[in-house]
């Protein structure tokens, strides 16, 4: 019996859960449905997933279709890209027709934050996020496209040149004096440079974020500081394969040339220079001379005039810029696949006489593999590899020091190289032309054909990253792993020949025959020598680990909490001396914590417990905490009345400190450790009885100090952001920041001591505040037209609160005083007006920087002890880093077409014209004789004995260096404000019917521009190049692309 009965239970236990498995395959049913916008046009690639922890999903085809095999019971949740998310409970419906409505604002997206990611409700950091269509301008480089784009960020950029055209950013404006400034780059969560940043794609980015206060970078610790952009690139979806291709060519010249006066007025005024100097010195060109230079039927060898900026430069030059990439996958497996390749090219003539190119050429290619697997229904592994490659190929000093010595070289001498003579009519090389006895001036043409410079850059990063839902453990608790490795080399290398120089031995003007002769013939070469530059080989291991938990209790409490770990070591092969040569290692415990109830009141607190290597035992950790409270006002009851006109309403502020290891130079490793060269040669003497036995000294690069500890900033940030009619959203930021233990060289260390390097210590102070604002107007018309606005503004400014210098008030010397004032204020001279006359300097306090004249600058006597010297220098002007930012742009649609511009702005910032670069007819090129041209801006408005204008734009003029004039001072300190045309694009798309044939679902044709125009009341360069304004111009670019997808 017992047999019998236990048979029959086990065989009713058997059908039971064979029944049970059969009923609930019975329960799947097929669903089906549709989903489309608002004006009822089926929405593609629309993801439907049964619920938030199933893998069960599907994604709509071209036409907006889906089917899905699903529980009848069960909610699927409908997402889509700029759409609100919608869960629709089934019910037992299987067939469905769902409308999307559009998140104008993204009030349903989420925003990246560190380690992790937030609904944009519930963030109560100063996170800033940037649509990453937006970012794409017609240029190869991306950092070039944020200013005026991102509130907060302070960016600005220098040089044109292609491959060293970064711009300089800075999160809140400087705040500091040490010599890290910049944030922190993360790409993927990997640590980057600036340069990984400009190369990255905007159509690779998913997510381009700024986080600026305390709670936004807490977790990052120390590496934060000074703020991070986190990017984070596109992953693979569900769905079919898609792929995207853009290919773009774009004319590029420069935004501003530098105009240069003609060769006849430039020897005249040489002889004029030389004449009111020194009445005696005769003249440097004969009156001959300029006469017949004037002759456009000269003989132009024996009488050249050469603008050297047309010799070498060409008006425009052309560059292509190729992406692709390809996306898809599976319930298991989906993938992300992109190359780019890149090709910028110089504006340098490239001249037949040459074999080689020496024209800059900079190709990029980046190559990168996204892959993510589900293992388990709970796992998920994360597999990514990303390659950058440049290859630079350009002149032998760069672009930038061509247009340097087109400037310093004097336009009448000689030409860029001669035609044969009778007795050179057979010679194999260049006959460059130069001056002198031995060809000692300076040839730019010469120098910018000689040979070429070849470098490589490469960076290789892999990671993998595991994610595990731990339910099993607790509900909403998840694990995270992480481990990256990053490769980097660079070299370069030079090839080259040296020049043959030649001038004319005579010329006979009768028979227009010219003879030469050699100047330098044992010196030149005709065959390639061969130079091998720096080399930098480095590598890095990252790892990092994480616990997080987030449960939602009674469905009125939300409770998240973090803890993240991570270790850091990198390499370099080549680093100088021994201790530079040990591994660079830091490591760090962060955690957040989050709490918010019914979607309406919010709290937050981080924490960074950071390691670093650079301090003694007693300081080497430090704790820097932060936190945050938000008040959804819009969510409660009583203002529900006005949920017509205010959609959105929330209050935020933050508090936090933030600690700073990035503190000296780049160089100081160990600061408790003294850095002794035992064997310097500068050191040495002498020993042995005849004295001829040198032995290497001992010298001190730095004292131990175990004192030194972690730069501290105290962050405090109050904002809020408001939504207006469904239609305008508002955020506005109000903050400071107070930093401490700044690391200084002690001021008033007297020399009797004898120490060899300077004593530091942690003693400045200084504090920043500024306040931002975004505006966005975002508007869709029932008649197929979209528009959509954007203005941002940005305030920044900071100042020295304590700074280890002189005792300048006791002195009676308050002006020169640093403390109160911005930490890039500028110093100078007032400069009154120009002197009058003899009597005039008689009568004037006497000016210490040599000789002076009337026609020369006056200066004004601040401390009134009749000497102008350094005690007169005083702070002028707005500070060289812009105080202010700001953009506004729009962007819109109509059908098939498409239009957008963008306007950048800067204000408050000033910079100094060089008035030693700019001085006409001196030399400064410092390896060559040469002679600077002249500026039709001084050639049009200088002091003359005929024209004594005591403010003209150019004292008077000298064929030497005049150190009276060339001092900082109000006459050449100009204001560094502008509005630029930063883009323009519009665009037309292909009725997709129109290209079904090639299989593909969109084409767009699209036109770009890029630096069109600008508005300053600054007209001799571009002026958002500042001071460096003879260099390598920042370039306007046309550009004409063409974006498909399949």
């Amino acid at each position: 019996m017992r047999f019998v009965f236990s048979l029959t239970s086990k065989s009713m236990i058997i059908l039971l859960m064979l029944g049970i498995t059969i009923n609930s395959f019975a329960q799947n049913e097929i669903v089906t449905g549709t989903i489309f916008d608002k004006s009822g046009a089926p929405l593609p690639g629309v993801n439907i997933i049964e619920d938030s922890d199933s893998y069960n999903g599907a994604v709509t085809d071209f036409d907006g279709n889906f089917i899905i095999k699903s529980n009848p019971d069960a909610t699927l949740i409908i997402s889509y890209v700029g759409f609100i998310t919608q869960e629709i409970k089934l019910n037992g419906q299987t067939n469905l027709n769902i409308t999307l409505e559009e998140d104008l604002f993204g009030l349903e997206e989420v925003t990246v934050v560190a380690y992790g990611e937030q609904r944009k409700e519930s963030v109560i950091a100063a996170v800033t996020s940037v649509d990453p269509t937006e970012l794409r301008i017609p240029t190869s480089n991306l950092t070039t496209s944020l200013a005026g784009r991102v509130a907060g960020l302070i960016s600005y950029q220098r040089s044109g040149e292609p491959g060293r055209d970064n711009a300089e950013f800075f999160i809140r404006g400087v705040s500091t004096f040490g010599y890290a400034r910049s944030p922190l780059i993360l790409i993927d969560g990997i640590e980057t440079t600036s340069t990984d940043l400009a190369r990255l794609q905007p159509d690779d980015i998913a997510s381009f974020s700024i986080m600026k206060d305390a709670t936004a970078t807490a977790l990052y610790g120390a590496r934060g500081a000074n703020g991070v952009i986190m990017v984070t690139t596109k992953e693979g979806k569900q769905g079919k394969v898609k792929l995207n291709v853009r290919y773009e060519k774009a004319y590029t010249t420069a935004t501003k040339k530098v105009s240069i006066a003609n060769p006849i007025t430039y020897m005249m005024l040489h002889n004029e220079a030389l004449a009111t100097r020194n009445p005696l010195g005769g003249r440097i060109y004969s009156l001959e001379k300029i006469l017949i230079s004037q002759d456009p039927n000269r003989n132009q060898m024996a009488y050249p005039t050469v603008n050297w900026f047309d010799e070498l430069l060409e008006d425009y030059t052309l560059n292509s810029r190729f992406n692709f990439n390809v996306s898809g996958g599976g319930k298991i497996a989906r993938y992300y696949l992109a190359a780019t390749v890149n090709t910028d090219n110089g504006n340098l003539k490239i001249e037949p006489q040459n074999n080689f190119n020496n024209n800059i050429n900079f190709n990029r290619i980046s190559l990168r593999s996204n892959v993510n697997i589900n293992l388990t229904p709970t796992t998920e592994v994360a597999v990514r590899f990303n390659g950058n490659f440049d290859d630079y190929n350009g002149p032998l000093n760069g672009g930038e020091e061509i247009y340097r010595q087109a400037m310093q070289t004097n336009p009448v001498l000689y030409p860029k190289y001669y035609a044969p003579d009778a007795n050179y009519i057979n010679t194999t090389h260049i006959l460059f032309g130069n001056y002198g006895q031995f060809g000692d001036y300076l040839n730019p043409y010469a120098n910018m054909v000689r040979g070429y410079k070849d470098e490589s850059y490469n960076n290789v990063l892999a990671t993998v990253e595991i994610k595990q839902n731990l339910d099993f453990i607790a509900k909403g608790l998840k694990a995270r792993g992480l481990i990256n490795t990053s490769r980097y080399s660079f070299y370069n290398l030079e090839r080259k020949y040296n020049p043959f120089y030649y001038t004319l031995a005579n010329y006979d003007f009768q028979s227009d025959v010219y003879s030469l002769i050699a100047l330098n013939p044992n010196q030149g070469t005709e065959y390639l020598e061969y130079n091998e530059g720096s080399k930098i080989i480095s590598n890095s291991v990252y790892f990092e680990g994480s616990l997080n938990y987030n449960k939602i209790i009674k469905d009125r409490h939300n409770v998240s909490g973090m803890l993240v770990g991570i270790i850091r070591e990198l390499k370099y092969a080549n680093n100088g001396n021994l201790q530079t040569s040990l591994p660079y290692r830091n490591l760090g415990l962060s955690g957040r914590f989050t709490y918010a109830l019914d979607s309406k009141y919010f709290a937050e607190f981080n924490f960074g417990l950071n390691g670093s290597e650079r301090f003694a035992k007693s300081e080497r950790f430090g704790f820097f905490p932060s936190f945050g409270f938000g008040w959804y006002l819009s969510n409660e009851e009583f203002m529900k009345k006005y949920e017509d006109v205010v959609t959105k309403l929330k209050l935020k502020g933050t508090y936090g400190l933030v600690g700073n290891d990035q503190i000296g130079s780049a160089s100081d490793r160990f600061f408790y450790i003294s850095q002794v060269n035992l064997n310097d040669g500068s050191m040495g003497s002498m020993f042995g009885q005849e004295f001829s036995n040198w032995i290497n000294g001992v010298s001190i690069d730095r004292y131990a100090n175990d004192q030194i500890t972690w730069e501290k900033a105290r962050m405090m940030n109050l904002g809020f952001e408001l939504g207006l009619f469904g239609m305008v959203d508002i955020q506005a930021d109000y903050f400071t920041e107070y930093r401490s233990n700044i690391l200084m060289d002690r001021a008033q260390t007297p020399s009797t001591l004898g120490l060899q390097a300077p004593i530091r210590a942690n003693v400045g102070e200084a504090s920043s505040k500024g306040l931002e604002f975004t505006i966005d107007y975002k508007q869709d018309f029932r008649n197929d037209f979209f528009i959509s606005a954007r203005a941002n503004f940005s305030y920044a400014t900071s100042k020295y609160e304590v700074y280890d210098e002189l005792d300048y008030v006791s002195a009676g010397l308050p002006w020169r005083s640093r403390i109160g004032l911005n930490l890039s204020q500028p110093f100078g001279y007032i400069a009154e007006r120009l002197f009058i006359d003899d009597a005039d300097i008689a009568n004037s306090p006497l000016q210490t920087f040599g000789e002076y004249m009337p026609g020369d600058i006056k200066y004004k006597d601040i401390n009134g002890d009749g000497i102008i010297d350094i005690n007169d220098e005083v702070p002028i002007g707005y500070p060289t880093t812009p105080e202010i930012i700001y953009g506004f742009g729009v962007s819109s649609s109509y059908k098939n077409f498409d239009l957008s511009f963008f306007f950048q702005g800067s204000a408050r910032s000033s910079f100094f014209i060089d008035a030693y670069r700019t001085s006409p007819f001196i030399d400064t090129s410092g390896s060559a004789i040469g002679n600077n041209a002249l500026l039709t801006a001084w050639s049009n408005d200088y002091w003359s004995e005929n024209d004594r204008n005591l403010y003209a734009a150019w004292p008077r003029l000298s064929d030497q260096v005049v150190d009276n004039n060339n001092r900082n001072s109000t006459w050449w300190l100009r204001d560094g404000g502008f509005l630029r045309l930063k883009s323009f694009e519009i665009g037309y798309s292909i009725n997709p019917e129109n290209i079904e044939k090639f299989k593909a679902e969109s084409l767009r044709v699209y036109i770009s521009g890029t630096n069109l125009f600008t508005f300053s009341k600054f007209k001799i360069w571009d002026v958002e190049m500042g001071g460096n304004g003879l260099g390598y111009p920042i370039q306007r670019g046309i550009n004409l692309g063409l974006n498909m997808n399949f």
